[in-house]
């Protein structure tokens, strides 16, 4: 279909839409485990608790997986996503969490590490500023390169379906593909940042930590839609 087809764009961002409420049950059990884990850790044997990270990096995984097929099908949906609320959306970039909060998330939720673990967090945390920025560079190069309008009302008019004019089609097409490219490096960045901590990390420190993300992120959403009922109330 083309840039402009408004059933591509209702059918993913709404398959999505059905995926994200059943991804959110399961994202608030696994907080209850992880919440359970950290309680009663003496209880937990050392293969319960690494199974438990594996399943709950699983989680997270499966989320990128299904984000990554809308961004193929529609890169501007992820950049204007319907299933996150505004509070939400102002705290993404490019798509999704910032990798330097999640190693700054360390910090404050392990307060038990070594120097030399405190050592190579710092050191994943001046590599990883060095990717954002490269990221960075590149999603300004993008809209630059094809005299493209802002991002986010571009992503809007996308996600209200609006038509492309003929004469911006072809361009559209060239931005889409090269923002598909920048959303997937971004995503690959926090996904290998966030593994790089779980290596560094012991088991019991990493259950902490994925607490603390797992909170965080339930968190902003129960204070974002509330807000989002009380404006268009």
């Amino acid at each position: 279909m083309s840039p402009g087809s408004g059933a591509s764009t209702s059918l993913d961002g709404g398959s999505f839409d059905t995926f994200f409420e059943g991804w959110l049950v399961r994202h608030e059990h696994y907080l209850e485990e992880l919440l359970t884990a950290q309680q009663q850790c003496s209880e937990y044997q050392g293969d319960d608790v690494k199974d438990l990270i594996t399943r709950v990096l699983s989680h997270y995984q499966q989320y990128f997986e299904e984000k990554s097929r809308v961004a193929q099908r529609n890169v501007f949906l992820v950049f204007a996503p319907t299933w996150l609320s505004s509070l939400e959306c102002a705290s993404l970039w490019i798509t999704g969490f910032k990798p330097g909060f999640a190693l700054r998330l360390v910090f404050s939720s392990v307060q038990d590490l070594s120097r030399e673990q405190s050592e190579r967090i710092e050191r994943l945390m001046e590599e990883t500023k060095v990717e954002e920025r490269v990221l960075n560079d590149e999603l300004a190069r993008v809209q630059e390169s094809v005299a493209a309008p802002p991002l986010l009302e571009m992503a809007r008019k996308q996600a209200r379906r609006t038509n492309v004019e003929g004469g911006r089609e072809e361009a559209l097409l060239t931005l889409r593909k090269e923002l598909e490219e920048v959303v997937a490096g971004a995503d690959l960045l926090r996904m290998t940042t966030t593994m790089k901590v779980v290596e560094i990390l012991k088991p019991e420190q990493n259950v902490r930590y994925l607490t603390a993300a797992t909170q965080l992120f339930l968190n902003l959403r129960n204070l974002g839609l509330p807000k989002d009922a009380n404006t268009k109330g």
